[in-house]
């Protein structure tokens, strides 16, 4: 079997084992030696309802200037319309976005990377078709419409990344090489 197969193989298992999980969403200021202030937020898990006012609480609680604010993401996905407020919410707040080495950032996890001013991917980037006709997670009780395609154009993200995770059956990922990283500008 293929190295990237196995590796596609594991990432479904995960996500089909934490599904019913809600993110984590940790918001700290911290001072780095060299850097200064630094807001970090880390995502974890997967995304569900109620992590986007997770993520703006922690916000609110550490008010104040920094020389950066870094997202964190090694994520299962989740909620696509959770996943976009949240990236919004990124966007605005200044954020760059970072997938560590031995990290994961796949199915709607690609909205929050996205939504980085600077991107920097370490680890691994999978895509996918998300896995309910509706575009999100069994969890949401989301009614309100959202538009990923016109996410994606906020972001300046081709929006062929969207066509690209439709063309891939939910229980399968591809993971992106660094060049298809650069072509859909997450790099």
């Amino acid at each position: 079997m293929s190295h990237q197969r196995i590796r596609s193989t594991l990432l479904c298992a995960v996500l089909l084992a934490s599904l019913p999980a809600a993110a984590k969403v940790e918001v700290q200021a911290v001072q780095h030696k060299s850097a200064g202030a630094i807001l970090a937020v880390d995502i974890s898990e997967a995304i569900a309802p109620g992590d986007y006012e997770a993520l703006l609480q922690g916000l609110l609680a550490n008010p104040g200037k920094y020389q950066k604010k870094l997202a964190l993401l090694d994520n299962i996905g989740g909620s696509v319309a959770e996943a976009i407020r949240m990236g919004r919410l990124l966007r605005e707040s200044g954020f760059d976005t970072l997938v560590p080495a031995n990290a994961v950032c796949q199915g709607s996890c690609v909205y929050l990377l996205a939504a980085g001013r600077d991107k920097t991917v370490r680890g691994h980037v999978g895509i996918h078709r998300p896995y309910f006709a509706n575009g999100d997670s069994a969890q949401s009780g989301n009614t309100q419409p959202y538009s990923p395609a016109a996410y994606l154009q906020q972001m300046r993200i081709p929006t062929r990344l969207l066509s690209d995770m439709q063309a891939i059956a939910p229980h399968n990922v591809r993971v992106l090489t660094p060049r298809e990283l650069a072509g859909y500008r997450l790099d």
